[in-house]
């Protein structure tokens, strides 16, 4: 069947993208985190739903790609392409405003990309290669819903916001690894790695939304970390 339950899941996933980014272009912040968090949930159940149920597909598959690149590509894009607009411009740069917004939906194109590689690499089974689409997501909707009024204080400046945006976008599809929470047992020596990133969660988490931003950052420096030891 075309429309089985996971993959109406996936599109739940689709439609709280669409919802995300209606509420960024209305710069209705709050509302676009939520519909990227419901989305990220919709899209952690419908793979596990259609692996319980044996019913995944070459359809589910493409559409839950389709899904993904609209709610952690498309909806934090919007999301940005208005910050730059609110946020400070130094007076040489200020001839930039008129276009450095459009600049935001670069990262709409490198979640694509993104999602476009994990589709093909057989090594990303049980780890990661490049930062995770919704990872990317919650980090930037929670960034500016959290500290929006920093970034929109003369100390941050539209420059800045560019050139975050861009390390990020290459960040995305940067051949380093992240691990996975996928727990194959659940002694401490084989997952030592994600029980300390756990523990820091629960450490980060009185920071309210902002704690969504520091997980995701201590997520990427635990993962830079264990690649470092890893080369050795």
């Amino acid at each position: 069947m075309l429309l089985n339950f996971p993959n109406a899941l996936t599109c739940c996933n689709l439609i709280c993208g669409c919802m995300a980014t209606g509420a960024a272009f209305h710069a209705h912040f709050g509302w676009a985190l939520a519909m990227i968090v419901a989305g990220a949930v919709f899209d952690f159940f419908d793979g596990m739903a259609a692996r319980a149920l044996h019913i995944s597909s070459p359809i589910g598959k493409e559409l839950d790609s389709l899904a993904d690149v609209v709610t952690f590509g498309v909806a934090p894009s919007a999301m940005v392409f208005q910050l730059f607009g609110l946020v400070q411009y130094p007076e040489w740069l200020s001839f930039a405003s008129s276009w450095l917004p459009y600049t935001a939906f670069l990262m709409a194109a490198f979640s694509a990309l993104r999602l476009a590689k994990f589709n093909l690499d057989t090594r990303q089974t049980t780890s990661f290669i490049g930062l995770p689409t919704p990872a990317n997501a919650l980090f930037w909707s929670s960034l500016i819903v959290g500290e929006r009024s920093f970034l929109c204080s003369p100390r941050f400046n539209a420059l800045f916001l560019f050139l975050f945006l861009i390390a990020f976008c290459c960040f995305l599809i940067a051949e380093i690894p992240l691990f996975s929470l996928k727990f194959k047992n659940f002694s401490w020596q084989d997952n030592r790695v994600k029980y300390s990133f756990l523990i820091g969660c629960l450490v980060l988490l009185p920071l309210g939304i902002t704690a969504i931003t520091a997980i995701i950052l201590w997520y990427i420096f635990l993962s830079l970390i264990t690649w470092k030891f890893q080369r050795k």
